[in-house]
């Protein structure tokens, strides 16, 4: 596990793996969970839902991100919030990472 008390790059702790998605989480608390994934170019997320908020942070690359039939281009340096309950998917064009942040919704 990376030293939480030093300097990283979250890019850094996740390999891209050809024709595969990898992920890493970070840390995982009662109110959520912070995770790194890695997109090979064309790999994708099919649509579905969670309760949580999602912030997606794009660390590296391009991807499409589809909220409720809408779909966004975002890429590196840009965030997205995925909003609790709505169906959102993930479509990588080129190799990908973010960062993900989940928080369980208020009630």
């Amino acid at each position: 596990m990376t030293d939480t008390n030093a300097g990283f790059r979250l890019a850094e702790l996740v390999e891209d793996q050809e024709g595969a998605i990898v992920s890493r989480k970070l840390a995982t608390a009662g109110g959520g969970n912070i995770s790194v994934f890695a997109f090979a170019a064309g790999e994708e997320l099919s649509e579905h839902t969670t309760p949580h908020i999602a912030l997606v942070q794009v660390l590296d690359g391009e991807a499409e991100i589809r909220i409720a039939q809408e779909s966004f281009r975002v890429e590196s340096g840009e965030s997205i919030v995925l909003p609790p309950g709505v169906p959102h998917a993930v479509r990588a064009h080129v190799a990908f990472k973010m960062a993900l942040t989940m928080l369980k919704a208020q009630g």
